[in-house]
C-alpha cells in the first residue's frame, strides 16, 4: 500500500504560523501615556529689577535722579511715585531722608529693589544774642523819628535820621528790631492805633528800601496809650507823635 505523501511546504508553513503566535503572545501590551504626561508645561520667567540714585546724599532742595530697569515684569511700581514704565528715569526733590521701593510682578512672580537717599539738614546758624553793649550801642546810633499832627508821611529831617538807622542796622546783621507807632492824647484810640500802625510800617518801608532785610523788623501800634510826655501842650504832643526804636528780643 503506498503512504500518503504531504507536501513539503506545508509543514514549514505550520510551523511558522505556530512561531508566530507564541512570540507575539509573549510581547506585554504597550501602555498608553497619561493625560497629565502629555499636557504642555508652561515656563514662568522670574522678573527683575534694579533702581538707582544720583546722588545718594544731599542738602534739603536739591534734586536727585531714580533710575530703573526691570524685565519680565506686567506691573511695576515705586513706593511714593506709583506705577511707572519698565524702564525710567525721574528727578525727585525729596525734603527728607527717603528709601526709594520698585517693586516689578507678573502673574506668578515679584522682584524688587531699593535705593537710599540721604537728606541732610541745612547747619543751623548761629545768631549771637544781645548784650548790654548792644543795647548802649543800639541806642546811641538808631535814634527816633517824629511825625507832624494827624499824619504818617516822613519828614525831611526823619528821613535822614532814617538813613543813619539803616547803615547801622545793616552793619549789626545779629540785632532785630522793633518799631513802635505813638500818637498824641488827641482823637479816638482807634483811630490813634490805626495812625500809630501806620507811623510804624512807613518807617519800616524806609529802613528796608535802605537795605535793612525785612524779617528783622517788627512793628506794633501804641496809639496814645502809652505817652513820652504827660502835658496837654504842642511840644509835648510833639514828642509823643513818633516812630520808637528798641531791640527786638
Amino acid at each position: 500500500m503506498e503512504q500518503l505523501k504531504l507536501p513539503k511546504y506545508g509543514l514549514a508553513s505550520g510551523l511558522l504560523l505556530i512561531s508566530l503566535v507564541f512570540v507575539s503572545g509573549c510581547h506585554k501590551k504597550q501602555q498608553l501615556p497619561s493625560a497629565e504626561e502629555t499636557a504642555p508645561t508652561t515656563a514662568f520667567t522670574q522678573p527683575t529689577a534694579q533702581i538707582t540714585a544720583t546722588p545718594t546724599v544731599i542738602s534739603a532742595g536739591d534734586a536727585v535722579q531714580l533710575s530703573w530697569h526691570t524685565t519680565n515684569a506686567t506691573q511695576i511700581s515705586i513706593d511714593g511715585i506709583g506705577d511707572v514704565p519698565s524702564v525710567g528715569v525721574k528727578t525727585v526733590t525729596p525734603t527728607e531722608s527717603t528709601t526709594y521701593h520698585l517693586v516689578a510682578r507678573n502673574e506668578s512672580a515679584s522682584a524688587d529693589a531699593s535705593a537710599r537717599v540721604t537728606v541732610n539738614s541745612p547747619p543751623a546758624v548761629s545768631v549771637p544774642s544781645t548784650t548790654e553793649s548792644d543795647e548802649q550801642v543800639f541806642k546811641s546810633h538808631v535814634q527816633d523819628i517824629f511825625f507832624d499832627y494827624d499824619t504818617y508821611d516822613i519828614r525831611p529831617d526823619a528821613q535822614t535820621t532814617l538813613s543813619k538807622d539803616a547803615d547801622f542796622l545793616v552793619s549789626h546783621p545779629n540785632i532785630k528790631v522793633v518799631i513802635g507807632g505813638y500818637c498824641d492824647e488827641r482823637g479816638s484810640d482807634e483811630y490813634n492805633l490805626a495812625l500809630g500802625q501806620n507811623r510804624a510800617q512807613a518807617a519800616k518801608t524806609a529802613l528796608v528800601t535802605a537795605g535793612v532785610a525785612a524779617d528783622r523788623i517788627r512793628i506794633i501800634s501804641y496809639g496814645k496809650e502809652k505817652p513820652f510826655c504827660t502835658e496837654s501842650n504842642e511840644e509835648c504832643w510833639q514828642l509823643n507823635r513818633r516812630a520808637g526804636f528798641s531791640i527786638d528780643r
